[in-house]
């Protein structure tokens, strides 16, 4: 008793801001049932997904499914007495439901009839998506308009009266009322954000496909996300913070595959500057090396616009490498010298150095470069990357997705037992801990990780202009390519070779020995040991490198202890994996993953009933079922279980006056 009186007094100016929560003893008392309640119901079903790289339709439908959960509930629920096209039906009208509803009502003849039992399995599946939650956190996601009604028809005691009379009036009013088809939207939309408790990203949501922007929407629009920077999203940071260098990269990539969308109707971005320098200074310019990749499935296109992008592509490189020599100029502890390649190349011969050989270049044609100053910017280069600057730094919508990406992101995550990062923890040869130095300092393993995050964020928050502000930008960039960055993990990234030098051993980019070592355990528990995490039942989680799962690698490696989740959700990489993705599933059974056959179209899957069909591949269960006590946030409730009885013991030593 005096120990606890000790520590009460101990804590007695935080226990009396807590008093204004909680202001006496009832209330307290109340707040601890609660949370020990929480305590004991089962975990919540975390999904893991990486490598989005901007395709908004699969993923939309991904996130619509719940990787596949949604249908095996409507399944479970409606059971085999329902034809399974029926269930594919009902499935569909969960995922899209504006979009599906007129077409079901078309085909009604009795709509009342229909509405009934439309409604009447959409609350049997909500009630059991919601039975892992607490009736709190089912309340804070109902919607305003219906909360109290739904509200009712999920959490209803119906010891003293008959269910389906109970059912038959409420439901009659909505029908009656002409609210049936907002009521069916509304309950779809909540069972789609109770059947996911929290969604990791692990990295890569930008590049190759059309819309990053509507990814990201998405994610803000979610109800619990947190994102492991890849270093495709770490350029486009770069890029919103005003970063040249970074624009001029992001511009590239996006050129590169012809993804025009996303930078003019996503994000608003003028191109109409470069396009016009482009067509000035590069008309008479061979661009065969500068064709962007497309995707049939997305065209027809037109030569003279697949021509104006090449001139664009061409343009925006030039002014690239230009930049690049810059950076590497004002960062010698990037250790890239070397690749500063403008300067390399010989003019009148048309051939450059690349690491001591010399190779002849397929397009010599440089008409924006002075060769006795490769790496000056013309005036008119100047202006158009002002321009494109502004166009970037003021762009509403890409500033707001940033800041999300800083506010729920960083180069690393670890929650209930999982470290999750997109690419590496660079390594050497023989396994150890990679030593970096930056600014006078080495750095390795978590330590590297934890200075990559807060320099990344000095490119963003710092004044624009600061000697810190370019000392971040520059490190978005090398967080992008660098050879010992986290996020990329290969020593070189050799854009100029592949655009310039027709030599496929100039193309190679050695990956960081950690890939190396995935396969080995040893290695697996060193980086868990470094981070803090049990060697035995932790995991670590990342992606970054396509599975190529067609060829039968796994992507269970290090003994169980690491899971690569790319699977090639891009479209880009489904001929090298065979598949189109992975969602690692955590729920309070175990681990599985659940792999993602190609997605057709929206149209498809609303028209046809067409899912993404999921194979499940359940790789460690756990013997005791997981309760939320044993997560990193139950621990977290317990410990405020522990200050509430603090509290509750101020109150009645009366060294805290309760009110009413």
């Amino acid at each position: 008793m005096q120990r606890k009186t000790a520590e009460v007094r101990k804590n007695i100016k935080y226990l009396t801001l807590l008093a204004r929560e909680y202001p006496n003893i009832a209330s307290a008392c109340s707040e601890i049932i609660n949370l020990q309640a929480i305590l004991k119901l089962p975990k919540g079903t975390e999904h893991f997904m990486s490598d989005l790289h901007g395709e908004a339709e699969a993923f939309t439908h991904i996130v619509n499914n719940a990787s596949g959960v949604i249908k095996e509930k409507v399944d479970r629920v409606l059971g085999p007495s329902v034809p399974a096209e029926e269930r594919a039906e009902f499935a569909t009208l969960i995922y899209y439901p504006a979009k599906k509803l007129e077409d079901l009502k078309a085909r009604q003849t009795d709509l009342n009839g229909w509405y009934r039992m439309t409604l009447y399995r959409l609350i049997d599946v909500c009630r059991m998506v919601s039975s892992k939650h607490t009736r709190s956190f089912v309340r804070k996601r109902l919607p305003k308009n219906y909360a109290y009604i739904l509200d009712e028809l999920l959490h209803a005691h119906f010891e003293d009266h008959d269910k389906e009379f109970y059912y038959d009036q409420i439901l009659a009013s909505i029908i009656d009322i002409g609210q049936a088809d907002d009521f069916i939207e509304a309950m779809c939309n909540l069972i789609k954000s109770l059947a996911v408790f929290k969604l990791h990203i692990v990295g890569d949501i930008f590049d190759r496909g059309p819309r990053p922007d509507q990814i990201m929407e998405q994610l803000m629009n979610h109800h619990s996300v947190d994102i492991q920077w890849g270093n495709h999203d770490v350029v486009w940071m770069g890029a919103a913070a005003g970063s040249p260098i970074c624009i001029a990269t992001v511009l590239r990539t996006t050129l590169a595959y012809n993804n025009l969308e996303a930078l003019e109707d996503g994000y608003g971005i003028n191109l109409r500057p470069l396009a016009l320098f482009a067509e000035n200074e590069y008309r008479d310019c061979d661009m065969h090396h500068f064709y962007p990749k497309v995707n049939e499935s997305r065209g027809p296109y037109h030569r003279s616009d697949l021509i104006r992008t090449a001139r664009m592509h061409k343009a925006i490189s030039i002014i690239m490498f230009k930049l690049e020599c810059q950076v590497i100029d004002r960062n010698p502890d990037f250790e890239l010298e070397g690749r500063d390649f403008l300067r390399r190349i010989d003019y009148r011969s048309g051939t450059v150095e690349i690491e001591g050989k010399v190779y002849p270049l397929v397009d010599d044609d440089f008409p924006t470069v002075n060769p006795a100053d490769p790496a000056r910017l013309t005036r008119q280069e100047t202006e158009v990357l002002e321009a494109l600057r502004r166009s970037f730094t003021e762009s509403e919508k890409l500033q707001r997705h940033v800041r999300f990406l800083f506010a729920k992101g960083g180069v690393y995550h670890i929650e209930n037992g999982n470290l999750l990062f997109h690419g590496a923890v660079p390594l050497t040869e023989s396994g150890s801990f990679a030593v970096e130095t930056f600014e006078q300092h080495g750095y390795a393993g978590r330590a590297l990780m934890d200075y990559c995050d807060e320099r990344a964020r000095r490119g963003f928050f710092a004044p624009e202009g600061s000697e810190e502000w370019q000392s971040g930008c520059d490190f978005l960039w090398y967080l992008w390519c660098g050879k010992l960055s986290p996020l990329y993990g290969r020593d070189k990234m050799t854009t100029f070779e592949r655009l310039f030098v027709d030599d496929p051993e100039t193309h190679v980019e050695t990956k960081n020995p950690y890939y190396r070592h995935v396969n080995d355990s040893k290695m697996a528990r060193a980086i868990l040991a470094e981070f803090g995490l049990d060697q035995t039942h932790s995991h670590i989680v990342n992606g970054h490198v396509p599975v190529r799962a067609a060829n039968g690698e796994t992507p269970v490696k290090g003994g169980g202890r690491l899971i690569v989740i790319d699977g090639g959700f891009c479209r880009a990489y489904h001929e090298k994996t065979g598949i189109a993705g992975y969602t690692l599933v955590y729920n309070s059974r175990g681990l599985s993953l659940r792999q993602h056959e190609p997605f057709v179209s929206v149209e498809k899957a609303i028209q046809d009933n067409r899912d993404i069909a999921s194979s499940v591949d359940v790789f460690e269960t756990i013997e005791k079922r997981m309760l939320v006590g044993d997560t990193d946030e139950g621990r977290k409730l317990a410990a405020n279980v522990e200050d509430l009885k603090l509290l509750v013991e101020a109150y009645r030593l009366g060294l805290v006056k309760e009110k009413d």
